[in-house]
């Protein structure tokens, strides 16, 4: 079903005029907001995973259940938890020459935000933005990803019986009506998906000047230290590239590592394959590609690499023949050419080039002469070699020793820089995020301003040469 574009503009219309009648969206109203999401979330949570399930073909609920719901869960319980204290008015110290005038903070709605959400996490990538935004005391308009459709309808079906349309509704389309969404006039829009979709959001939303925030992707790199012991690396480097079959914006994107190493890397590698899946086809812990067409790319991708010279290692634990033509296998790519698709478009599959370093400079150097990564995973033990990448290199975030994680840490802002976006959310940072800091100043009846009024003398020259040397 596709919303149609005066259906759109009306349901826009009704939610900001809305936001204007209740600028002060008191603490409880919040809460019990943020409560049916709760309730949605306990009695519906089941459905929503087989939703997931049939969308992908192959995606077991447990996989949603701590990749989707769980992370709602706990950006529930933290918001919950802190959200009295998140929007009390924030005393600012007032200078000497304003004294005794006094300043604060005040935490206010934007109004009407706009979340665009992707397909590979599709529960949590468009619930998260929208608890975030109703934390922040603002109505919502949520446009999910036409490639799952169940999830989509469901999500619509759902959020529409426990909330108005002025306070939360799901828009329905294609990419049509996504840049149609990007044009409305939002007091801020959220962006969860590719780069290069990215930059057409924020051109459509720099027509109205409205504020976006943008969670990307890119070229994550996962950079393997000399210190390091490779098997207790390789599970989690395995579990972070092949949770939802690599269709995750922060999977290690590709691997540095010490030259002379890449065979022993390949070894641990499968050996961490086989122990989190033992088998491949037929698993449903081991997820299935969204489409034929993101199959297909993949495909090329391989193809276009091994025609120019790279090495493929396929890992099948159990060597069992498809049963899903899109549950593709891990495939470790070696002497990748520096020209290769690999390496410079996100791969977003269950792919991982390893590339060999000679020494930390040359592997900062990689990093850093490529658009800044969303993510960046370190592992070693040489605290300094750790320390000298985390110093001169700059990412989105950032997990040591593992992989993923920093995304689970509620308070850790969670957002990407330069091409791999901008803007943070999570806990306190996406409050702020969807929340006007108006600042506000009080003046005192004792304030003495007249001291700086024309005609200016004598007393002024005085005042202002007592300043200069108190500040």
């Amino acid at each position: 079903m596709t919303t149609p574009a005066p259906s759109l503009r009306f349901l826009f219309d009704t939610q900001h005029r809305a936001s204007r009648a209740q600028i002060d969206v008191p603490l409880a109203l919040r809460r019990e907001r943020l409560l049916r999401v709760r309730r949605l979330l306990d009695e519906h949570g089941s459905a929503l995973a087989q939703a997931v399930q049939q969308d992908f073909g192959v995606r077991s609920p447990q996989l949603t259940e701590i990749a989707d719901l769980f992370v709602l869960r706990s950006l529930l319980s933290n918001s919950l938890k802190n959200l009295a204290t998140w929007m009390k008015p924030v005393k600012v110290g007032t200078p000497l020459y304003l004294l005794p005038a006094r300043a604060f903070l005040q935490r206010q709605p934007l109004g009407v935000v706009g979340v665009v959400s992707p397909w590979n996490y599709p529960v949590q990538l468009s619930l998260g933005p929208v608890i975030t935004a109703l934390a922040a005391g603002n109505r919502v308009m949520l446009k999910p990803s036409e490639l799952t459709p169940a999830t989509s309808a469901l999500l619509e079906k759902l959020l529409g019986e426990v909330f108005a349309p002025d306070e939360v509704c799901v828009v329905q389309g294609d990419g049509a009506v996504a840049a149609e969404f990007a044009r409305l006039p939002f007091d801020h829009l959220f962006f969860t998906g590719s780069t290069a979709v990215g930059r057409k959001v924020a051109e459509a939303a720099a027509v109205n000047l409205t504020p976006t925030t943008l969670e990307l992707g890119g070229k994550s790199p996962c950079m393997v230290d000399a210190s390091c012991d490779l098997d207790a690396a390789a599970i989690k480097i395995a579990h972070g590239k092949l949770l939802n079959a690599g269709q995750t914006c922060i999977a290690p994107d590709y691997v540095l590592l010490p030259s002379g190493k890449e065979a022993a890397f390949g070894e641990a590698f499968a050996r961490a394959v086989a122990t989190l899946f033992p088998t491949i086809a037929g698993n449903p812990d081991y997820a299935a590609i969204i489409t034929p067409r993101h199959h297909e790319r993949l495909q090329a991708l391989l193809a276009q690499a091994e025609a120019g010279g790279a090495r493929l290692q396929v890992v099948n634990p159990g060597n069992a023949a498809a049963t899903d033509s899109r549950q593709m296998a891990p495939v470790l790519v070696f002497n990748v050419a520096a020209d290769a698709r690999l390496l410079s478009e996100e791969i977003f599959g269950p792919i991982l080039p390893v590339l060999g370093y000679g020494t930390l400079d040359e592997a900062v150097n990689y990093i850093n002469a490529r658009p800044r990564p969303l993510a960046l995973y370190w592992f070693g033990t040489d605290a300094a070699a750790r320390d000298a990448v985390l110093a001169r290199t700059v990412s989105g975030g950032v997990t040591v020793n593992d992989t993923l994680m920093h995304i689970a840490h509620e308070n850790l802002p969670f957002g990407g820089v330069g091409d791999s976006g901008w803007g943070s959310y999570h806990g306190e940072a996406g409050f702020l995020r969807l929340t006007q800091q108006k600042p506000v100043l009080v003046q005192s009846k004792w304030a003495s301003g007249d001291l700086f009024y024309p005609p200016y003398g004598k007393r002024f020259d005085q005042v202002m040469g007592l300043l200069k040397r108190l500040i």
